[in-house]
């Protein structure tokens, strides 16, 4: 029984949900399918969460102390009079911490797994008795096959879960372990997904995946098909303008998804591929399974088909055993790639890695001044390769408002920011624009205007 019962709010029907969401892209879908899922039972999304009655957590376990985060979030959720909303804590710790949650945070009435929250009805149902609801199971029965069909979204680029969990086990990652094996959703589900994006005003989609370039499955006529055979089915539907994916996997980088870059006109010249390190010592003991040199003639091969192309990446300074010579090839590695944008952390133990419990830890002061020196390197990139586009013509996708009147806020092919004052113009708009000035964050642009037949 909750001790925290008698300070519940009753939930039913047309009471108010609220989802908050932490970390990766997955967990927005994730966020984004729970409260569709909670719109579809009669409930209401609110605007924050201290007027919701229901409120879920979709956490993410990548980071050092994630957990404790949580439990600092919950505590957060007691309202001035003492009560509290339902609480559900779902994602990747709640799959790593299960009843532990429960121990620690009284007033949680739910804990839900990253594979199992389509049972969120039925544990809402559960806590609402009094009763603690618990559900870490990773079923084999997809949870997309409960889910309702998506709804009209309110912005025009929406992301699309194909494959789900990790086989690669990098001695420093907890996927494996939270969100469970590789799984590729099937051909006809993920077409029929874009499709009803497509029908509700979605005009960009990115596939998502933790390995989504290893995504496979068999098509409508039985032949069995890569990322690049499922790109070019829908780029065939009517209204999808822009395809995006992240994140691959160098391993999975075949030359039909690289080829794709090449003669897909809907996909975009943006591709994200983590290398993580520089060092072909340190990738062997993330056990990474690709060399730099690999890495390298990937880009080269990606470069050859798509000139224009954008590149992003992942970096992890001061993993255990990391030298100084290891760090000065990552950024050896770094000059070599030239990003247009890249994501670098320090290294941070997670329990029950393998990497956790190397003997070879780097001292804190020594990993921030790697990481200040990296991400200096990798904001300079990224200065240039936006200014590389000032006084270039570009099609951008309209996504939100900006802070001036009129203004308005859209990407370009490469995942750029530009702001463009279009006061006739509305989110969700394509607009041809020229690139006026370039930051070292976004870029200003101005409408080109097409003169009357």
């Amino acid at each position: 029984m909750s001790t925290d019962s008698k300070t519940k709010k009753p939930l039913n029907s047309g009471k108010s949900y609220y989802v908050k969401s932490f970390g990766c892209q997955m967990n927005v879908y994730d966020g984004e399918r729970m409260g569709e899922m909670l719109s579809d039972q009669g409930m209401q999304a609110s605007e924050t969460r201290e007027d919701a009655d229901l409120v879920v957590l979709n956490t993410c376990h990548i980071r050092e102390k994630a957990a404790e985060k949580v439990y600092s979030d919950i505590g957060r959720l007691r309202r001035k009079d003492g009560s509290t909303p339902m609480i559900a804590v779902a994602g990747c710790v709640a799959q790593a911490e299960g009843q532990e949650i429960s121990r620690r945070a009284p007033s949680v009435d739910i804990v839900v797994g990253p594979q199992a929250y389509h049972r969120l009805p039925e544990l809402i149902n559960t806590a609402k008795t009094g009763h603690k609801a618990i559900d870490t199971d990773m079923p084999p029965n997809s949870k997309f096959d409960v889910l309702p069909s998506r709804p009209k979204q309110p912005r025009p680029s929406a992301f699309l879960t194909v494959q789900e969990g990790c086989d690669k086990f990098c001695t420093y990652c907890v996927v494996p372990y939270t969100r469970g094996a590789e799984i590729s959703r099937p051909w006809g589900e993920i077409v029929d997904e874009a499709k009803a994006l497509v029908d509700g005003g979605v005009k960009e989609i990115t596939l998502l995946g933790q390995n989504v370039n290893a995504w496979e499955s068999e098509d409508d006529k039985g032949h069995r098909q890569g990322l690049d055979g499922l790109i070019r089915a829908l780029d065939r539907i009517d209204g999808l303008e822009r395809i995006r994916y992240t994140t691959s996997h160098p391993n999975d980088m075949t030359q039909g998804l690289i080829d794709a870059h090449s003669n897909v006109a809907s996909l975009m010249p943006y591709l994200h591929l983590p290398v993580q390190s520089g060092s072909n010592r340190i990738l062997k003991a993330m056990n990474r399974s690709h060399t730099v040199e690999s890495y390298l003639e990937i880009l080269e091969r990606v470069r050859t088909a798509r000139p224009d192309i954008a590149l992003s990446g992942d970096f992890i300074v001061g993993f255990p055993g990391e030298s100084d010579e290891d760090f000065e090839a990552t950024l050896e590695v770094v000059r070599a790639a030239n990003y247009s944008q890249a994501f670098s952390f320090k290294y941070s133990p997670r329990p029950g890695t393998p990497a956790a419990d190397m003997d070879t830890q780097i001292a804190p002061e020594i990993m921030d001044e790697r990481l200040q020196r990296l991400q200096a390197l990798l904001n300079e990139q990224q200065f240039d390769f936006n200014r590389k586009l000032d006084g270039k013509n570009t099609r951008i996708l309209l996504e939100r408002q900006g802070k001036k009147d009129g203004q308005l806020v859209g990407k370009t092919p490469w995942l750029t920011s530009v702001h463009v004052i279009a006061p006739d113009a509305k989110i969700g708009d394509m607009l041809d624009v020229h690139i006026d000035s370039a930051g070292p964050n976004s870029l200003q642009g101005s409408l080109i205007r097409r003169k009357a037949a």
